[in-house]
């Protein structure tokens, strides 16, 4: 099969890299298409992922997205009408599902994120649509989408990539013997169009701290690295480049997360995890918590977090999550080989 991915945001890299290869080992073509959002571009030519980047991100601006929206889509249909493509996969890319529709060919469409205004065109024009299992169908089947097309994969979208991985980033967190309590941090979307909480709100929580613990910031984009390069930020290190996410795993002490795939992806690898989110938290968020793989702390302070520190322990990776990581894993390539042509 000749098989499209638009990875669109850096987390659909890390979600499908594996399963590319995994095809492409198989004897599939992959055609992959990008665009210039956050670390994207960047990761993608880290990762070794030839790709094509079509069309730009409009910002958080709703009539702006709304403006570009069918842009990119008649950009992505314009670079795909003579691919003959036999399928489209895409982690929320709004853009996959209705470009596919165009082109005439079938897609599956996966997203965890019932906020997110752009998975209402996105499940009508789906051929398949996949989430986790802690996500309720009726969510996804209200704007009159047949519940017939909605498969629920075990455990959460991060597990889906991360379930090979857990193991050896423990043996390498043992290795690390600094004794240096290590502080990773990921800022808010600020881009998002489903991101509505407060920016830059842990400053003060920073400044007071970056004297006492090895602080890195993960900045989302430019505008951020520039932000925590300020002096008064002083003494926190501020990649160039993104790090990779084994790197992080294997230095963290503790992940300060304010959304995203990442806060998810350290949890449950037992990695000490806050989630800081400002807004309102995604059922797959409310079902970690109730796990005790994080916590939920949008008034993060830095006596709060001392404190937090205080109370360490080593914790294992979530072994049900892994194993169910497993077993999504395979339910998406068996879905994908479902529509290879006789």
């Amino acid at each position: 099969m000749r098989i499209w991915f638009d990875l669109s945001n850096s987390p659909h890299i890390n979600m499908f890299h594996d399963l590319i290869r995994d095809l492409e080992s198989d004897g599939h073509e992959v055609i992959i298409t990008s665009r210039p959002l956050a670390n994207t571009v960047q990761l993608l030519d880290q990762r070794g992922l030839k790709h094509t980047i079509i069309g730009e991100h409009y910002g958080k601006n709703i009539y702006k997205k709304m403006f570009g929206y069918p842009i990119r889509v008649m950009q992505l249909r314009s670079f795909l009408k003579d691919k003959k493509i036999d399928l489209a996969i895409s982690q929320s890319s709004f853009h996959s599902p209705l470009t596919a529709w165009l082109l005439g060919v079938p897609s599956i469409y996966t997203n965890d994120n019932e906020h997110a205004m752009g998975n209402k065109p996105s499940f009508i024009f789906a051929s398949q649509i996949l989430i986790p299992e802690n996500l309720a169908v009726e969510k996804v089947a209200k704007w009159g989408v047949s519940a017939k097309k909605v498969i629920q994969y075990p455990g959460v979208k991060e597990g889906i990539y991360l379930w090979s991985k857990g193991e050896k980033i423990q043996h390498e967190r043992k290795l690390n013997t600094s004794g240096q309590i290590a502080i990773f941090i990921r800022p808010e979307p600020q881009t998002a169009q489903y991101y509505k909480g407060k920016q830059n709100f842990l400053d003060d929580t920073i400044i007071e701290l970056k004297d006492k613990y090895s602080i890195t910031v993960l900045p989302r984009d430019k505008n951020q690295s520039e932000h925590y390069s300020q002096a008064k930020f002083t003494g926190v290190h501020v990649p160039e480049k993104p790090m990779g996410f084994d790197e992080i795993a294997a230095k963290c002490t503790v992940f300060i997360g304010a959304g995203g795939s990442m806060t998810r992806e350290l949890a449950i690898l037992g990695i000490p995890t806050i989630s800081v989110y400002q807004d309102e938290l995604l059922d797959v968020d409310g079902y970690l918590l109730k796990q005790g793989l994080m916590l939920h702390e949008p008034s993060l302070t830095a006596q709060k977090l001392e404190k937090f520190i205080d109370s360490l322990e080593n914790q294992p990776p979530s072994l049900e999550l892994m194993d169910k990581g497993k077993q999504a894993y395979d339910l998406f390539k068996k879905q994908i080989l479902k529509f290879k042509k006789q």
